[in-house]
C-alpha cells in the first residue's frame, strides 16, 4: 500500500502538466467568444462555487486571518495577474510563440528568487538543468515565425505575467506552507474574482457568445485548472523547493505542441521535436537525486 501510494505521488507533477497544458487549448476554443476579462471573471465564479462545495463536503480546517490575507495575495499573484496578463498579451496580438518565450523563464527566474530569499542550494547540474531547459523552449517556440507589429503593452503584459507567477510560487512556498489546499483556495479565488470583477466592468463590454463549444472549454477551465490543476500546484509547492516545482513548467509547452498537433494538425518539425527532449532533459537535471 506504501508503494502503491509513494508511486501516485510521483505521478502528481507529471499530471499536473498535463493537465496545466491544457488551459491554452481551453483559452483557443473559448476566447473567440468572449471577452478575457469577463471570461476569467465567471471561471472565477463558478471555481469559488466548486470550493464551497467541496469545503462543505471535506469541512477542512480554515486558515487565520493573517494566513487568509497571504492567500489572498498568493491568488492575486498567481491566478489575476499571471492568466489575466497572458490573456491580455494574446487579445493585444502578441504572438502565443513570443509569449511562451517570456513565460518560459519561468523556473529559471524562480530557482533565482528561491536562492535569493529562500537559500535554496541548487547543485551545478540543476542549475545545467534549468538552463537547457530554457533553450528547449526557446527553439519549440522559436521556430514560429510570425511576423506581426508587436505591441509594447503586450510586452509588458507578458513580463507582468512572468514575475507575478514566479513571485507568487515563492510566496506560497514563504507563507502557505501550514494553510489547507481547500479553504486556501478560496481566498485565492475571491480576490482573485474581485479583481476580474473591476477589470472587465471597467474595460469590457461583458457580451459573450453563449455556444455548445465555450460551455465545454469554460467548464474544462474551471474543472481541469482551476480546480484540479491548481490542487496539484498549491500541493506540490506545499511538499517541495520552488525551483524543482517551478522546473515542470519546462514540461508544459511540448506537452501543449503535441496537443495542438492532435486537436489542430499543428506539425511539428524535427528541430522542435529535438527541442522537446532537450526540455525533458534539463528537467531530469534539475530532479535527479545523485
Amino acid at each position: 500500500m506504501q508503494q502503491h501510494s509513494l508511486t501516485l505521488f510521483r505521478l502528481i507533477p507529471f499530471l499536473f502538466v498535463l493537465l496545466w497544458s491544457t488551459g491554452f487549448i481551453g483559452a483557443k476554443y473559448a476566447l473567440p467568444y468572449i471577452e478575457p476579462f469577463y471570461l476569467l471573471f465567471i471561471r472565477m465564479l463558478m471555481t469559488l462555487a466548486v470550493f464551497l462545495a467541496l469545503c462543505m463536503i471535506f469541512k477542512p480546517r480554515w486558515p487565520s486571518l493573517t494566513q487568509a490575507g497571504h492567500q489572498m495575495i498568493v491568488g492575486l499573484l498567481v491566478h489575476a495577474c499571471y492568466l489575466g496578463c497572458v490573456f491580455s498579451a494574446l487579445d493585444w496580438h502578441l504572438p502565443a510563440g513570443i509569449t511562451a518565450i517570456i513565460v518560459g523563464l519561468q523556473p529559471l527566474l524562480t530557482a533565482l528568487m528561491g536562492w535569493q530569499w529562500f537559500g535554496e542550494r541548487l547543485r551545478g547540474r540543476q542549475w545545467l538543468g534549468l538552463i537547457l531547459g530554457l533553450i528547449g523552449i526557446l527553439l519549440i517556440v522559436g521556430t514560429d515565425h510570425q511576423q506581426s507589429l508587436l505591441q509594447p503593452k503586450a510586452i509588458i503584459a507578458a513580463l507582468i505575467a512572468l514575475f507575478a507567477i514566479s513571485i507568487g510560487t515563492v510566496y506560497q512556498k514563504r507563507f502557505g506552507q501550514k494553510v489547507d489546499l481547500l479553504s486556501g483556495s478560496i481566498y485565492q479565488y475571491l480576490s482573485t474574482a474581485l479583481a476580474m470583477g473591476v477589470l472587465t466592468f471597467l474595460f469590457e463590454t461583458r457580451n459573450a457568445d453563449w455556444n455548445l463549444q465555450l460551455t465545454l472549454s469554460l467548464g474544462w477551465l474551471v474543472f481541469g485548472l482551476s480546480v484540479a490543476a491548481i490542487l496539484l500546484l498549491m500541493f506540490m509547492i506545499r511538499e517541495g523547493k520552488s525551483a524543482k516545482v517551478a522546473s515542470y513548467f519546462y514540461l508544459v509547452p511540448p506537452v501543449t505542441a503535441a496537443e495542438a498537433w492532435i486537436l489542430f494538425g499543428e506539425a511539428l518539425s524535427t528541430l522542435q521535436i529535438g527541442a522537446a527532449a532537450l526540455a525533458v532533459w534539463g528537467v531530469y537535471l534539475v530532479l535527479k537525486r545523485s
